[in-house]
């Protein structure tokens, strides 16, 4: 089957087709003799692979190493348990972060409710962020 076929098979865009076999994450499909891409099946199969994988926001370079391993006819799964484990551990830290990053929020936004638009102008951008007494103790200077 041609490219546009493989991809409406796929629910992936043509261009991303092209993209994966660029990143090497795909192998190069045959060739007709007009030299249009003749996608197999079994292309299909891993295009959807790929597809899901990356839905799951598997980084592309698991990805190839994934799909090398089986077209290399072994079993991936081994790579598959320590991806999601690492990918799981590094949602786990973000969720904790972006729920400091709320409590945060929530605890100026009720401090500013309480000072109201009193604007001190100068070099001040607000008070409300910019205020020491408002910074949270794990906030630098930097951060």
């Amino acid at each position: 089957m041609r490219i546009g076929e493989a991809a409406k098979a796929t629910g992936l865009e043509a261009t991303a087709i092209r993209f994966y076999e660029k990143q090497g994450v795909l192998p190069g499909p045959g060739r007709t003799d007009s030299g249009y891409r003749d996608y197999t099946q079994a292309d299909v199969d891993l295009l959807r692979f790929v597809r899901r994988a990356r839905s799951l926001e598997i980084p592309l370079d698991d990805v190839r190493e994934i799909v090398g391993l089986r077209i290399n006819d072994q079993a991936p799964c081994d790579v598959v348990r320590k991806v999601m484990a690492r990918e799981m551990a590094a949602i786990e830290s973000r969720i904790n972060e972006l729920e400091g990053l709320r409590d945060e929020l929530a605890r100026l936004q009720m401090k500013a409710d309480e000072v109201g638009d009193d604007w001190p102008g100068g070099a001040c951008v607000c008070p409300i962020v910019e205020a020491d007494d408002f910074a949270s103790p794990k906030t630098t200077a930097a951060g």
